[in-house]
C-alpha cells in the first residue's frame, strides 16, 4: 500500500527542518510517542537505528526505525533550490514501512512538506487491516503533519490537549 500526503507550513524551510530534526521536540507533536531512543549512532543521522514505542488507544506498538536518507547532512544555510530529504524505514511486528519526506520552499516564509509512505504487511492480521482500513494509515500520517504544523506555527503541544 502506498500513499502521499502534504501540508504547507507558514515558516521558512530552514526553521522547519531544524524543528523536525530536533529529537527534543518529537513528544510535542508526534501524537502517541512513548519512547524514541537511538540504539546506535546519533539521532536523525543515516544508519541510526532507534527503538520507537507508540501508544495507540489501549495498544502499545514497538518497532525499530532506521534512518535511510538525510540530505543535506548539514541543515544550516541550505541552498534555496535544494530539496531536503528525511527518509526512514520502520519495522514492527507484522509490518514494514518506508517514509520519504521532502521539504521544499513554497515561498519566502512557507515550506511544503510532502510525505510518501509505503507499507508491506507480513502477517494475516496486518494484511486484513491494510485491506479493510487503508484510509486509517493515511489519516494518521496527515494527523502527525497537522500536529507538527500546529506545533511549529503556534507552539501547540499534543500532550496538553484535553482528550
Amino acid at each position: 500500500m502506498k500513499y502521499t500526503v502534504s501540508i504547507e507550513i507558514a515558516m521558512p524551510r530552514e526553521e522547519v527542518v531544524q524543528l523536525l530534526a530536533d529529537p527534543a521536540h518529537l513528544p510535542k507533536w508526534l501524537r502517541g510517542l512513548v519512547v524514541h531512543e537511538p540504539l546506535n549512532g546519533e539521532h536523525g543521522q543515516v544508519g541510526t537505528k532507534s527503538r520507537v514505542v507508540m501508544q495507540m488507544g489501549q495498544q502499545k506498538i514497538e518497532g525499530i526505525e532506521i534512518i535511510t536518507r538525510r540530505e543535506p547532512a548539514d541543515l544550516h544555510e541550505i541552498p534555496k533550490e535544494s530539496v531536503v530529504h528525511f527518509d526512514r524505514e520502520i519495522v514492527v511486528k507484522g509490518m514494514w514501512s518506508a517514509v520519504r519526506d521532502r521539504l521544499t520552499e513554497a515561498g519566502p516564509d512557507t515550506t511544503l512538506w510532502v510525505s510518501e509512505s509505503e507499507y508491506r504487511f507480513n502477517n494475516l492480521l496486518m494484511r486484513l487491516v491494510g485491506i479493510l482500513m487503508p484510509g486509517s494509515f493515511r489519516k494518521q500520517s496527515l494527523q502527525h503533519m497537522q500536529d507538527f504544523k500546529a506545533f511549529a506555527e503556534q507552539g501547540k503541544d499534543v500532550r496538553e490537549e484535553k482528550g
